[in-house]
C-alpha cells in the first residue's frame, strides 16, 4: 500500500501563502490551499483601482489559474474560523481540515484603534472591495460636484480627506492629486478642479516616517506642489456619514475618507485561537514556526517575524513572499529530517509612489536613496516583478505606460445606483457646524 503523502494546509493566498505553494510545487506532499476569495488581490496597485487608474480585474487573478500546473495543490473557496494546533486541524464552515504542517498567511487588515464604527465611513485599502467603494465615493462626488448649484454644496463634494502618512494614504494622496489635475478638468465642465481640496493627515511631524529625513523633505515638498494639503501632526477624533472630526477641533465635511492610519494582524489569528502580541500579529520563532507547535509556520504582515534588534520586520510584500518560501523550505527541512534554518530577511530596499513621475526609493542593503523619475521607474520594474505571470507583467506595464504619456487615466465608470443623491444636511456634524473655514 503506497505511503500518504504528509498534508500541507496553507490559509490566506497573499504573497506569503503563494509563495509557500509554489515552493512546494515538486515536493511529495498535498497541498490544500484556503482562501475565503478565490482570487489573489494585488494589494500594492489597490490605490490605483480606487483612483481609476486601473480596473479591478487588472489586480486581481484567480488562485486556481495561477497553481493550475501543480498537481499537488488543491485550492478551496472556504473562510478559516479556527485552527487547532494540538489537534493539528484547520475549521471552516465547510468542515475541518486536518494537516501535518501549516503555513498561516492570512495577512493584515486596517487598526482603527477601538473604532470600528468608523469602517462604514473610512475604509481602507486592503480588498478590491474596498478600493472599488472608494472608487464609487470618488466619481459619484464628482458627479455630484457636476450637478451642484450651491458653491458650499460643492465645495463639500470636492473635499477630501485622507487618514495616514505611511505608504498608503501618500500613494492615495499623490494619485487623486494627479486625477484631479490631469483628467478631471478634461471631462468635467460645471466645476473648477482647482477648487478641490485633499487633507493628508497624519499624528507624526513627517510623512513616510521609516524613510530618511530626506524623503521626508522630498515627499513633503512634492505633494504640497500637487495642492495636497498636509496636516501634520493632526489625527481623527472621529468619522461619520459625511464628516470628519479632527483632534484639533475642525469639523471636515468630505464626501470620501480613506483610512491608511495603521493596520493590525488578519482578526483569523486571534479569532482562530492562536496567541497574538504586539499588534494584533502572532509571534513567532526565528524559523517562523509556532512555539510549541512544531509544524505550524506562521509568515508575512499576520506574524511577529523577529527583525534586528527587538523589532519585528516591517508588514511589506518583500516579507511575506521571501517568509512564504522560507517556511515552505523548513518544511521540506521537517519532511527529510533535516534542521530548519532561522528566517533570514534580504532587505533590498523600500519605495513608494508619490504620483505620476514622482516616487522614493531607499534601494540596497544600505538603503541608497533614490527619488524622481528613476524611482518612479525602479517602483514599476519592482511591482510588474511580483506580479504573477508574463501576460499581466506586460498588461501593468502597457497601462502604467498609457497612463503616463496620455495623463488620461482609466475610464470613470459609475452605476446609477451608485451616484444617488446625498442630502448633506442628515449629518448632524455638517448641520451643526457648517462650512468651517479650514475646509471651505
Amino acid at each position: 500500500m503506497p505511503q500518504q503523502r504528509p498534508h500541507v494546509v496553507i490559509v490566506g493566498a497573499g504573497f506569503g501563502g503563494l509563495e509557500a505553494a509554489k515552493t512546494l510545487g515538486r515536493a511529495p506532499v498535498a497541498i490544500t490551499l484556503l482562501d475565503r476569495q478565490n482570487y489573489h488581490c494585488f494589494q500594492p496597485l489597490l490605490y490605483q483601482v480606487a483612483t481609476a487608474a486601473l480596473s479591478p480585474a487588472e489586480v486581481a487573478w484567480p488562485i486556481r489559474h495561477i497553481l493550475r500546473r501543480q498537481q499537488n495543490a488543491t485550492v478551496l473557496m472556504a473562510e478559516v474560523n479556527g485552527i487547532d494546533a494540538t489537534a493539528r486541524l484547520v475549521k471552516t464552515a465547510a468542515g475541518d481540515f486536518p494537516f501535518d504542517f501549516l503555513v498561516v498567511a492570512t495577512g493584515a487588515r486596517e487598526s482603527y484603534f477601538g473604532h470600528d464604527e468608523w469602517i462604514a465611513f473610512a475604509p481602507g485599502l486592503k480588498r478590491i472591495e474596498d478600493a472599488t467603494r472608494i472608487r464609487r465615493s470618488l466619481l459619484s462626488a464628482f458627479e455630484q460636484a457636476e450637478l451642484a448649484r450651491d458653491e458650499a454644496q460643492r465645495r463639500r463634494f470636492l473635499t477630501f480627506v485622507v487618514v495616514g502618512g505611511g505608504p498608503t494614504g501618500v500613494e492615495v494622496a499623490g494619485a487623486l492629486a494627479d486625477m484631479i489635475e490631469l483628467t478631471v478638468p478634461a471631462e468635467y465642465r460645471n466645476f473648477d478642479a482647482g477648487a478641490a481640496r485633499i487633507h493628508l493627515l497624519d499624528y507624526g511631524d513627517t510623512l513616510l516616517r521609516a524613510f530618511s529625513d530626506d524623503a521626508h523633505g522630498y515627499v513633503a515638498k512634492v505633494l504640497q506642489e500637487r495642492k495636497v494639503e498636509l496636516n501634520l501632526g493632526t489625527g481623527v477624533k472621529e468619522v461619520g456619514p459625511g464628516h470628519a472630526l479632527l483632534s484639533d477641533g475642525t469639523v471636515i465635511p468630505t464626501r470620501c475618507v480613506v483610512w491608511g492610519g495603521g493596520i493590525t494582524g488578519a482578526s483569523v489569528a486571534a479569532d482562530g485561537g492562536l496567541t497574538v502580541g504586539r499588534g494584533g500579529r502572532v509571534d513567532v520563532q526565528a524559523d517562523l514556526t509556532l512555539s510549541g507547535s512544531p509544524g505550524v509556520y506562521v509568515v508575512g504582515d499576520v506574524a511577529n517575524i523577529p527583525g534586528p534588534g527587538d523589532d519585528a520586520l516591517p508588514q511589506l510584500g518583500s516579507v511575506a513572499a521571501q517568509s512564504g518560501k522560507w517556511a515552505a523550505e523548513n518544511i521540506l527541512a521537517d519532511f527529510d529530517g533535516k534542521e530548519r534554518r532561522d528566517f533570514a530577511y534580504k532587505d533590498k530596499g523600500i519605495m513608494a509612489m508619490i504620483g505620476r513621475g514622482a516616487a522614493i526609493a531607499e534601494v540596497g542593503k544600505h538603503h541608497h536613496e533614490v527619488h524622481g523619475q528613476l524611482a518612479h521607474m525602479a517602483w514599476l520594474g519592482v511591482h510588474a516583478s511580483l506580479m504573477t505571470g508574463t501576460r499581466d507583467k506586460v498588461e501593468a506595464i502597457i497601462d502604467w505606460s498609457w497612463d503616463r504619456f496620455s495623463k488620461t487615466g482609466g475610464p470613470h465608470v459609475l452605476d446609477r445606483g451608485d451616484a444617488a443623491e446625498i442630502n448633506w444636511d442628515d449629518d448632524p456634524a455638517v448641520t451643526a457646524m457648517g462650512t468651517p473655514a479650514s475646509a471651505s
